[in-house]
This record gives C-alpha cells, sequence and structure tokens, in this order.
C-alpha cells in the first residue's frame, strides 16, 4: 500500500461485466485476491455473512493481530466492536431473486436475515471475536467510517471502553452501485479509467465507486503503553456538524468549515498546526467545490492536501477509516501521497495546496475529511507528534 501511495499507482479498472448490465459508467477500482474461503471460516460462519462482513473480518483479524490484543482482553466488557456500513444490497437482492424463483420463503434460508441488515457487520465480528463491550454499526453514507472513530474516541475518553475495534466497511458488487450510477455522479472518462478520478481537476466530471474493508484498533493510550503495544498515532480530535446543500446530494461548505473547527477545538490546536489534509474530495465538480471552499477558509492556501481517492476511487462506507490509515502510513514513511491526474484548480475553485506529485514530508499533525450524502460531516486530528 505504501508504494502504491508513494508512486501513485491507480487500482481503477473497466468493468465489462458493468458494462453489459447498462452501467453508464462501467468504472470501479478493484480488489485483487481476495477468496473467503481462504479466511478460514466455518462454513456456519459464512451462512450469516455478506460480502461487507466478510471484507471486515479479514481487516479485523489483521488488525488485531498486528495489535498483540491478548484473548482475555478482546473478549472483556472493555472491549467493542464498532464499525460503519450502510448497505448490504446484494444479499437482499439475492434474497428476492430465489423468493421469486422458488415462490417460497423457504428457500431463501435464514442466514440471509443475517446479511441483509446493516449491522451485519458487527453482529457477526462480535460472534466471531467474542467481544462483550460495545457492538452497533454507524450508517452516515460516506462520513460512517470517520463517525466510528470519532465515537471510539468519546467512549474511551468517557471511560466506557479501553478498546474499540473501529471500521469501515463497503461492498464492491455491481449491485450496490447500480443506482448510484444512474445519479449520474460517476466519471465518464471510461477511455482512460487510471485518469478517471481527479479530485479537485478543473476537468474532472465524476468518482469512481471502489469498497472493500479498513480497521484500526482505538486503545487507551495508558493502556496501550502499559502493555507496550505499537503506537502508530494519537488521535487528537473529532469533529462533526450537520450540513446539507440544496438537495441531499449536495454539499454545505458551512458544514464542512464547522466539522473541521470542531475537529481542531477537540485537539486543542490552530490550524496552523496542521502539516497534511486528506481530503474527502471525490472527484465530483459540487462536492470537490465545496471542499476547496472550506479548507481555504479554514486552511488558506498554503497546508498541503491531497485526495487519496485520486488512486483508490471513493470506498464509500469504508473511507473514513482506511482514509485516516493511509494517512499514519504517509507520516510513518514521511511522506505525502499525491493527488493524481490533477492539473489545475477549476475557475470558481479558491486557490488550495493541491499536492499533485509525491513530496517528501515531516507529518507531525494531520486532519482526515469524511462528508457524506445528507450533509453528514466529519473530521479526524491525527497526531504524530508526541508517540
Amino acid at each position: 500500500v505504501v508504494s502504491a501511495l508513494k508512486n501513485g499507482r491507480s487500482g481503477i479498472v473497466y468493468d465489462e461485466q458493468r458494462k453489459n448490465l447498462g452501467f453508464k459508467s462501467p468504472l470501479t477500482s478493484k480488489i485483487n485476491g481476495f477468496a473467503p474461503k481462504n479466511l478460514g471460516l466455518s462454513k456456519k460462519a459464512m451462512r450469516t455473512m455478506c460480502e461487507p462482513a466478510l471484507f471486515s473480518f479479514a481487516a479485523a483479524r489483521d488488525a488485531v493481530k498486528d495489535s498483540r490484543l491478548p484473548q482475555d482482553l478482546i473478549q472483556s466488557d472493555r472491549c467493542g466492536i464498532i464499525f460503519g456500513n450502510d448497505s448490504t444490497i446484494k444479499a437482499g437482492v439475492e434474497s428476492i431473486e430465489i423468493a421469486k424463483k422458488y415462490k417460497e420463503t423457504h428457500y431463501i434460508g435464514s442466514g440471509y436475515i443475517f446479511k441483509t441488515m446493516n449491522s451485519t457487520v458487527t453482529m457477526n465480528l462480535a460472534a466471531l471475536f467474542k467481544t462483550r463491550g460495545a457492538n452497533w454499526t454507524i450508517s452516515a453514507a460516506c462520513a460512517s467510517g470517520a463517525h466510528v472513530i470519532g465515537q471510539a474516541l468519546m467512549m474511551i475518553r468517557s471511560g466506557y471502553q479501553d478498546i474499540v475495534i473501529a471500521g469501515g466497511a463497503q461492498e464492491t458488487n455491481w449491485m450496490s452501485m447500480a443506482s448510484f450510477d444512474s445519479l449520474n455522479a460517476f466519471s465518464s472518462r471510461t477511455d482512460e479509467p487510471k485518469k478517471a478520478s481527479r479530485p479537485f481537476d478543473k476537468d474532472r466530471n465524476g468518482l469512481v465507486p471502489g469498497g472493500g474493508a479498513a480497521c484500526v484498533i482505538i486503545e487507551d493510550l495508558d493502556h496501550a503503553v502499559s502493555r507496550g503495544a505499537d503506537i502508530y498515532c494519537i488521535i487528537d480530535g473529532y469533529g462533526f456538524s450537520s450540513g446539507i446543500g440544496k438537495n441531499l446530494s449536495e454539499p454545505n461548505p458551512k458544514g464542512s468549515v464547522k466539522a473541521m473547527e470542531n475537529a481542531l477545538k477537540d485537539a486543542g490546536i490552530g490550524p496552523e498546526k496542521i502539516d497534511y489534509i486528506n481530503a474527502h474530495a471525490t472527484s465530483t465538480l459540487t462536492g470537490d467545490l465545496a471542499e476547496a471552499i472550506a479548507i481555504n477558509k479554514v486552511f488558506g492556501s498554503v497546508t498541503p492536501v491531497s485526495s487519496t481517492k485520486s488512486m483508490t476511487g471513493h470506498e464509500c462506507w469504508m473511507s473514513g477509516t482506511s482514509e485516516v490509515i493511509y494517512t499514519i502510513l504517509m507520516a510513518q514513511d514521511k511522506f505525502i501521497a499525491p493527488n493524481i491526474n490533477f492539473l489545475s484548480l477549476s475557475d470558481n475553485c479558491p486557490q488550495i495546496n493541491v499536492i499533485h506529485t509525491a513530496k517528501e514530508a515531516q507529518i507531525d499533525f494531520a486532519i482526515s475529511n469524511s462528508f457524506g450524502f445528507g450533509g453528514t460531516n466529519a473530521a479526524i486530528v491525527l497526531n504524530f507528534n508526541t508517540i
């Protein structure tokens, strides 16, 4: 992942299946090599797990292994699981097709009720990891994965939990993106898939969907230090707001400004302390403009900005978590990932410092933005200075 970020390597491809199904934009970010059968799960467990749950188990398993958390802590009431997820479309479609085919609900089977619920990820993970603390799902559109991290922070600060297994999931099948495609929100640059996602660029014409799952272990600092855990960053601040534009899909810069200001206030630092902004920017005309206006208002025109969605596509419900991870990787390796495909800002866009080629950098403080449909906004301040 570090190599891909540093070298500006795009994972976006042209999907023939989507083209044959009548998608206006058959572009997608592809996950290679994922095989559920290799996860070591029992047939019984897999009967209740849809695509987002399977992705999430793989991510959570790796995160838990890396954290070296002992089983007695994981299985205590001081450890919880919170994930962001806002759809399980494929499982719903499959259950309907079975009912239509056999004309009897018996053939759907009991597993599909658990597959089709938005909370499918957390209910399955809690069962598999045998946790006894927090166990719920946050559904907040494309800010879901960021709100999860913010809520985990709040719960640990308030003493409700010592550890939260936190993450986000996004299904990648064509069914989950069919209605999204009808919004005309996807890029039409189908002849150049790798150049289709171009956040902030004047020639951007839509986003490219992606997905998968991402997971982090959030732990009380003293608790982590006492057990000798590897600490990658400190979550210093969380800001949230609601601010809708003219319709459910249009953002309002005022809401984005408020989320970032709240995150900085929570962290107890000023905007001048931020060394890097991982922008939400998805490559849409209105969304990128609104965020640029907000960034310029809060940070001015100097603070380095890039959107990793230029390479990954828009990972939707998981992006708030995955982009925190990407930012951590940048800070560890002392670089800022490029906003690939960026040539110049549109004429109506205020000046911001978009980093279009990888840049060596010392990142002491960073902020990661996540803004979703319906005006839900989240910003996370990461501290690498006091690790």
